[in-house]
């Protein structure tokens, strides 16, 4: 039993997202614990350096929220840009069909999770971005999709 509760917390580490938090807004007053929130985060898409990415979500506060137990709820959205010059790799060039997975955060203790999938749309050179929430018997439809067209990036000399 030890052995699975170890493991267990092992998977739950590995799976957390590295986000930067920007800051966040209440919504809904808790009288025990933290409030209900709206929390703005930042990430890079590793494999594109050129390009940063913020996602609002949900988070869900009260006691159970505090002690990491509660289930937010699948309400997110996102908006990336590009903020210096894009190289494509290959792996990038040829993706997966159902996206290739760039973030993803638990939004639950075990069963449900926050994702962000990286499309490459190769006839427009444009990167799609889509966000969704999943969980293992049945996820939702709630999603967000922002763009990024790869753009010449140029730096320019101070004089």
């Amino acid at each position: 039993m030890r052995n699975c509760i170890i493991a267990l917390g092992l998977v739950f580490l590995a799976s957390s997202a590295t986000a930067e938090v920007i800051g966040s807004v209440s919504t809904k007053f808790k009288w025990m614990g933290p409030n209900d929130k709206i929390v703005v985060e930042v990430f890079q898409d590793e494999e594109v350096p050129g390009v940063v990415c913020y996602l609002s979500r949900a988070k869900t506060g009260g006691i159970s929220g505090a002690v990491g137990v509660a289930e937010d709820t699948s309400d997110a959205s996102i908006e990336c840009a590009q903020i210096g010059p894009i190289e494509l790799t290959d792996a990038v060039r040829s993706g997966k069909r159902d996206g290739d997975e760039v973030f993803k955060k638990r939004t639950s203790l075990l069963f449900k999770s926050l994702q962000v999938v990286r499309f490459y749309d190769a006839p427009r050179n444009t990167l799609i971005y889509l966000t969704y929430s999943d969980r293992i018997i049945e996820g939702s439809p709630k999603n967000s999709v922002t763009v990024v067209p790869i753009q010449p990036w140029t730096t320019q000399t101070a004089q």
